[in-house]
């Protein structure tokens, strides 16, 4: 009976210590393990087994890609600080020398890899000027992942991209940007509003030109038709055997009733007054007779149109 005790103990003991070294590694990851606190060998992914009590996992190195954002503060070259957000994505290369190098050599990899951001950022940015930092931003990411990726070669890590995520001014100088902006576009906005008032003003002056010159060309016909119609009323009034004379003065009466007839019809006319007896009409005709003559000698109109029989 004792030695079944014994015998189930020692069975129990075996299958504890043989469960024991027993462990898993997880997919993308190596685990390290170590004898004595020597290195003996990495474990991929899957389960694995160790000398219970004698062998331990010292620790775990994941290869997936990680990314460090740090911020840096730096002066350019005109006296302007500038806040920038650098992200840097890096991984542990899946090799035994990576994993040994990585796990041993490389206390703490984020603070080595913002030490030589800092350094690099600051070896560049003040050699530009605030405007040029923003349109070469990717020079600056290139040089720091070049950097970076010379350096932690050496401890397994693989530099997979450098980005420079934001870029930030003081306050006074973000402000002084946007009103230099500002301004630039009011002024091409007021170059382009006088130039297109410009070209209105020179459309405006050549359709009033073109207007008046339509005008004139209409006014000169309808003179010369006025003329024409005088000219055949006179000839008609020759051929019933009334004189030119006579003739001219029936016409011209006959224009100045019209143009009464009009003013007249004007709901905005004034009063003119005009002498309507026979003895006026005379008197007027005479008067537009003798006011025809008068510019005939001035020479300013041709003289009015003779009839022949």
């Amino acid at each position: 009976m004792e030695m079944i005790v014994i015998g189930s103990v020692v069975i129990i003991i075996f299958l504890f210590l043989i469960f024991s070294g027993l462990f898993t590694v997880k997919q993308q990851e190596h685990a390290v393990v170590e004898r004595f606190g020597k290195f003996v060998t990495t474990a991929g992914p899957g389960l694995h087994w160790k000398i219970p009590i004698i062998d331990r996992v010292a620790g775990r190195v994941p290869h997936r890609v990680r990314e460090l954002e740090i911020e840096v503060e730096s002066k350019t070259k005109d006296d302007v600080f500038v806040d920038l957000k650098i992200a840097v994505q890096f991984f542990v290369r899946e090799d035994p020398e990576a994993i040994w190098l990585a796990f041993y050599k490389l206390m703490s990899p984020g603070q080595q890899i913002s030490s030589f951001v800092f350094d690099t950022v600051r070896a560049s940015v003040p050699h530009m000027g605030v405007d040029n930092v923003f349109s070469e931003k990717e020079k600056i990411a290139e040089a720091v992942k070049e950097r970076l990726q010379v350096t932690m070669q050496q401890f397994g890590y693989t530099i997979m991209q450098s980005l420079v995520n934001d870029i930030q001014p003081a306050a006074k100088v973000k402000a002084a940007m946007n009103e230099v902006n500002a301004s630039a576009r009011l002024k091409e906005a007021a170059k382009n509003e006088a130039e297109a008032q410009k070209i209105r003003v020179i459309a405006a002056a050549e359709a009033e030109a073109r207007a008046k010159e339509l005008q004139g060309v209409g006014i000169a016909r309808q003179r010369l038709a006025i003329a024409n119609g005088l000219k055949e009323s006179v000839a008609a009034c020759s051929e019933a055997g009334i004189s030119s004379e006579e003739a001219t003065k029936m016409v011209l009466l006959t224009q100045h009733y019209d143009t009464v007839t009009s003013v007249g019809s004007n709901s905005k006319a004034t009063i003119m007054m005009v002498p309507y007896a026979p003895d006026g009409m005379r008197h007027v005709g005479d008067q537009i007779t003798q006011a025809l003559l008068t510019t005939q000698e001035a020479g300013a109109m041709p003289k009015p149109p003779v009839a022949r029989a």
